[in-house]
């Protein structure tokens, strides 16, 4: 009976059978923010920082991946230690992902969500997909920690100049104080722990 009713287009009785493959537009484009929002910010502010926050976002969610690659890949005498940093690491910066991507909404704009875009947006170079050393990983995560913490500065002064206390409170107050205290534990591993092929290529 079901079946007929759905198939006859009886839209007086609800259906149990669950329809597949619909498609749909999109209900806002990624580039733009709602425009009907009351929070004291103009729209071209809230264009700017989502912006911005965006490439944040793209750059946190490359280095939280490079992260759990590190966390799967690691190995050698300290590998204990480093596995279990490295997934602290990657727990935190998830955190960041979702706290930034959610800021992006606040403000009426659309978040980048998936791998790929991330992927596409990112000026974290991309490691390759074979395994590193402990010290080679240390470095490229550093590097990695360099490039978001610059866009995080360049970001908290843009909502300082703008106006956007909530995002300057973010950036400063969450985003920055983690990855500065992540850079300060990786530091330290690389300083007690320099990379043995590397100190013989320099020595004369």
């Amino acid at each position: 009976m079901a079946k007929k009713d759905a198939a006859s287009g009886n839209h007086g009785k609800v259906s149990a059978q669950p329809r597949l493959h619909q498609r749909a537009g999109e209900i806002q484009a990624y580039g733009t923010v709602s425009y009907l929002l009351p929070l004291e910010l103009e729209e071209p502010v809230r264009l700017e920082m989502t912006a911005q926050l965006n490439q944040l976002l793209a750059d946190t969610i490359t280095l939280r991946d490079l992260y759990k690659k590190s966390h799967w890949q690691v190995a050698g005498p300290t590998f204990y230690q480093l596995h279990l940093l490295f997934d602290k690491h990657y727990g935190e910066q998830n955190e960041l992902v979702d706290t930034i991507a959610e800021r992006v909404q606040i403000l009426g704009g659309v978040s980048v969500a998936m791998g790929v875009d991330a992927a596409e947006m990112t000026g974290i170079p991309r490691p390759p997909r074979g395994r590193e050393t402990p010290q080679a990983q240390l470095r490229r995560l550093l590097a990695a920690h360099e490039i978001l913490i610059g866009r995080v500065r360049d970001g908290a002064k843009l909502a300082t100049d703008h106006g956007d206390d909530g995002t300057n409170d973010l950036l400063i107050g969450g985003v920055l104080r983690t990855n500065e205290m992540q850079v300060w534990f990786l530091s330290e591993h690389v300083r007690s722990a320099p990379d043995r092929s590397a100190s013989q290529q320099i020595a004369p």
